[in-house]
Parts: C-alpha cells; sequence; structure tokens
C-alpha cells in the first residue's frame, strides 16, 4: 500500500443537510448530490487540497456498501485536522462553522504543544480540528 488517502467519506444521516453544511455554511466546492439513480448510491463528492476529496453518504447505504451492521454515531474516534496558515485563520474558520451550525466544542485557544486549535462537531458529530501549527507551513 503506497503511504496516500484520495477519498474520506463521511457517513451522514440527513444527505441534502450535510451538502448544505458543507457547500454553503464552510464553502467546499461541489457539483452537489450525484448517484441518484442507484440505490445506495446518492453521494456528495467536495474537492480539497492536492487532489484529495471529502465525500458525504448517507450512514445507511455506507453500511449496506460495506457490509458492517449501521452502529451508532461516535465523535471519539477520530479527528478531521483542518491546518491553517495563522490564528486568526484559525478563529475565523471556527466562526465561519459556528454560523453554518457546527457545534464548538473547544473554541480556539493557545495549545499546551505550542499551536493554537479549537474542534467543532459538524452536523452529524464528526469531531473536525481547526489547527495552526507553527512548526508546519501550509501550501495554497
Amino acid at each position: 500500500m503506497k503511504p496516500r488517502i484520495s477519498v474520506l467519506t463521511l457517513g451522514v444521516d440527513d444527505l441534502e443537510r450535510a451538502l448544505i453544511f458543507y457547500r454553503d455554511g464552510l464553502g467546499l466546492p461541489t457539483q452537489g448530490i450525484i448517484g441518484t439513480e442507484f440505490e445506495h448510491g446518492a453521494v456528495a463528492f467536495f474537492d480539497l487540497h492536492a487532489g484529495m476529496k471529502l465525500a458525504i453518504w448517507n450512514r445507511k447505504d455506507l453500511a449496506h456498501e460495506a457490509k458492517v451492521p449501521l452502529s451508532p454515531r461516535s465523535s471519539s474516534e477520530f479527528t478531521i485536522g483542518h491546518n491553517v496558515g495563522s490564528k486568526e485563520e484559525v478563529d475565523q474558520i471556527m466562526r465561519q462553522a459556528g454560523a453554518a451550525g457546527a457545534v464548538i466544542t473547544d473554541p480556539a485557544h493557545d495549545a499546551f504543544w505550542g499551536g493554537y486549535s479549537g474542534h467543532f462537531l459538524d452536523l452529524d458529530g464528526h469531531l473536525w480540528e481547526v489547527v495552526w501549527n507553527p512548526e508546519w507551513g501550509t501550501e495554497e
């Protein structure tokens, strides 16, 4: 396996609501929901940095496709990290997420390790970290 991830798919309870959150609330580019002509196929893709895609797919359809039981949601399984170039950008994105309906679980603050970060839950409980790390650069 090569050390590369190209798509991160999030299971959501309401595909249309999640589309509005990510497209209109966070401003991620997308062509909208596609695949509605297929049973279990409706999905939306968002273009991220360096060819990476974020996908949202109904949790029931994802479980069906992967042949796994539909399990309860959990926000403590992983975080989705969004690294930015400054403390001010962390603050701006946290405000944007809150305005879009996200639950701010950890307001932006100076972190013990020297950076600056905050956490929010999207509409389906996925945990995001918005972070500025002075040791890491960001590519536009």
